[in-house]
């Protein structure tokens, strides 16, 4: 497969395009580096969390072909060809689940629903590929993405009265209708 495999998945009438790709695509790189600095931002005083923390969890921790087929997949949203949101997912210890990973949005076009976007195209992939649930966690500190996931009827798996900050990841599942479409070489 390409780095780049672009295949459309909603032509919005505002221009706006979810292609295929891969965490290797150069595409992508503007999306992953806008992450790290996110959570740098975000996580960077927490005790015992090293300082090059986010740079490896975003391109260390899983390799690049976790998030491609047959097992996974890797989208970006472009508003005039430029990555404006993406996110991923790949196989879980659960053959039947999921893992969303890599959900992000530009700073410039937050609070215009692109992440819930992403979110259901994801959701819609991996459907199509047999999963039935989703997993998915998110940082104590973001709390618009936990907004997100609870809006588009994902349950928390996490004690909401326990302190946020001891907990550090806030886990999600959602039960998605699996489909298993054709796969094309």
């Amino acid at each position: 497969m390409n780095a780049r495999t672009a295949i459309i998945q909603d032509n919005q009438p505002d221009g706006d395009r979810i292609i295929t790709s891969s965490p290797r695509d150069p595409l992508a790189k503007p999306l992953l580096e806008a992450l790290v600095g996110e959570y740098t931002t975000r996580y960077h005083d927490v005790i015992g969390r090293e300082p090059d923390a986010a740079t490896h969890e975003v391109y260390h921790r899983y390799p690049p072909e976790a998030f491609e087929a047959p097992h996974g997949g890797f989208i970006l949203l472009l508003r005039k060809g430029v990555p404006v949101a993406g996110g991923a997912f790949m196989a879980h210890a659960d053959p039947q689940t999921t893992e969303f990973k890599r959900i992000w949005t530009h700073a410039d076009h937050r609070r215009q629903g692109l992440a819930r976007r992403v979110v259901e195209a994801l959701e819609q992939r991996a459907a199509a590929l047999g999963y039935a649930r989703v997993y998915l966690t998110t940082g104590f500190r973001q709390p618009e993405a936990e907004a997100l996931y609870k809006g588009l009827g994902y349950t928390a798996l996490y004690d909401p009265l326990a302190d946020r900050e001891a907990q550090f990841t806030l886990p999600f599942e959602k039960a998605i209708a699996a489909r298993r479409e054709a796969q094309s070489a």
